[in-house]
């Protein structure tokens, strides 16, 4: 292929660019070995911030190894790519605002070098989506172009690539395709597998948008089992957010109970219904304790009952007494989390925040919501 085509992709691109930066899917990129042309595409064209939630380059095995969370079999592989794909997604699950779609996007490839390189000259592409993954293969012949048409060439199939997770047309890139791609995979998924994901610990969490509402960075998140939902639950988030006057009000439901049996499938769809019934957005997590949820939701609000309160300061819950308990609860902190607190019958006696003697180190992180605003006498099931 000349390197006049690959150069006029390069100029082409822009429209390919500007649909991604319009439409509302939100991306986290991870390219290793190849594809350097993409991300300046994408940050040189204005609207980036509307897309880009996050690009990395993890060129070092060190980098390579904390980004997927383990030591590859091949570091340039479908499975590679597949797993920087996933690990992207769920980055950008936690750092896209609520109510957007996200994309995930994985590229590793060996591309021409100043060394002998093994294996020729190729690379993987994979992108992820909620019910998506499709995966990409392409081998170049070897001698037959430069590292910098390679760079061309693999930046524009990763754009286009890009696109098709995204919905959007990129008609404007001429389709390097047929030329390149020897082989491609595609697998969807439906609600059920997603929810499998969310139970085995592959995706962080499913998002179920039932308000349609959208635009809030901050979270406003009531937890519970919700066996069943009841008017307490919503009466409750109702008040939180009014009270705490911006965020996004959405209830989460965790599969997996520290306690208990994980939830099925069956289980959390049944739930699930309660919601979609009422128009109000649930997240199902596989996380049941809060420390783990302030990292999964950074810079969230959680709204919690007094007797939800009494047990998160109390160090009988906590193995290393007093001491872990700090340490759980200033990773709450440094995580950005606040806890809204309603009163709540404890033990027989109607109890609010003020009620409990809370560290000092985390007195801040503690709201009370005030009981003529909120007052639940009776402890209803979650």
């Amino acid at each position: 292929m000349a390197l006049e085509k690959v150069t006029e992709g390069c100029v082409r691109m822009r429209g390919a660019v500007e649909a991604i930066h319009g439409c509302p899917y939100k991306a986290v990129i991870y390219v290793a070995g190849g594809s350097s042309q993409l991300l300046g595409w994408l940050l040189s064209i204005p609207g980036a911030s509307n897309t880009i939630l996050e690009a990395v380059v993890p060129y070092s095995k060190m980098s390579m190894i904390q980004l997927i969370g383990k030591i590859p079999i091949h570091w340039c592989s479908q499975e590679t790519a597949q797993d920087m794909a996933l690990s992207a997604y769920n980055r950008a699950l936690k750092l896209s605002k609520p109510g957007y779609p996200v994309v995930g996007v994985g590229f590793t490839g060996v591309m021409a070098a100043n060394r002998p390189t093994s294996g020729g000259h190729r690379f993987y592409m994979a992108t992820r989506t909620a019910d998506r993954l499709l995966i990409s293969k392409v081998i170049f012949t070897k001698g037959l172009h430069t590292r910098e048409e390679q760079e061309a060439i693999s930046s524009q199939l990763l754009l286009k690539a890009i696109a098709k997770a995204c919905k959007v047309s990129a008609t404007s890139v001429p389709d390097l395709s047929e030329s390149f791609v020897t082989e491609e995979w595609e697998k969807q998924f439906n609600e059920d597998q997603e929810l499998e994901q969310v139970i085995n610990d592959q995706i962080v969490f499913k998002f179920y948008p039932f308000s349609r509402e959208i635009g809030a960075k901050r979270k406003i998140i009531l937890p519970g089992s919700f066996n069943p939902l009841h008017e307490g639950h919503l009466k409750l988030l109702e008040v939180a957010t009014r009270f705490c006057g911006d965020g996004y009000p959405c209830f989460e439901l965790s599969a997996v109970n520290a306690d208990k049996t994980p939830l099925s499938v069956s289980q959390i769809k049944d739930r699930v219904k309660q919601f979609e019934e009422v128009g109000k957005t649930v997240i199902i997590s596989n996380e049941p304790d809060f420390h783990k949820k302030a990292k999964l939701f950074p810079g969230s609000t959680f709204v919690i009952g007094a007797d939800t309160a009494e047990r998160l300061i109390n160090c009988k819950y906590y193995d290393g007494g007093y001491k872990k308990m700090l340490k759980r609860l200033l990773g709450c902190k440094e995580a950005g989390s606040t806890f809204v607190v309603a009163g709540r019958n404890v033990d027989g006696v109607f109890k609010v925040l003020e009620d409990f003697d809370v560290p000092e180190e985390v007195k801040d992180m503690f709201i009370s919501i005030p009981p003529e605003l909120f007052r639940m006498e009776k402890r209803p099931r979650s």
